[in-house]
């Protein structure tokens, strides 16, 4: 269950579990689609919207236009089917800091990605 409260700038704050984008509700879900529809000015706009910071993008050698900003993206893991969004923080994070590819998207869930990044167990013959 999300719960919201003041933070210190008087903005509210989500608590951590609950704004991951790994067990999205219905309604976040259909948030997040329905901002990915909206005109890119709308979107810029929208306060799930995270600016884009250009020259942590420096690493990015394109003759594309780099991101204005990042929008929450909803996504369907394409190994076992789940919804999740890949949150707007998470992208700029993605992007800006672990230096990823700007074509890069989300495609497994956390507990996928998780299951696959975990070395097979051995068994102990006894």
């Amino acid at each position: 269950m999300a719960r919201a409260g003041p933070g210190p700038d008087g903005s509210a704050i989500m608590s951590r579990s609950a704004d991951k984008g790994r067990n999205p509700s219905a309604k976040a879900l259909r948030e997040a689609e329905r901002v990915q529809q909206l005109h890119p000015l709308q979107q810029q706009q929208h306060p799930s919207a995270v600016p884009a910071d250009h020259a942590r993008l420096a690493h990015i050698n394109t003759y594309g236009a780099l991101p204005d900003y990042y929008i929450d993206q909803p996504f369907i893991c394409r190994v076992c089917g789940k919804r999740e969004i890949w949150k707007a923080r998470d992208q700029k994070w993605y992007y800006e800091q672990a230096k990823g590819h700007i074509d890069a998207i989300a495609v497994e869930c956390h507990g996928c990605r998780k299951a696959r990044k975990q070395p097979p167990r051995q068994e102990v013959c006894g």
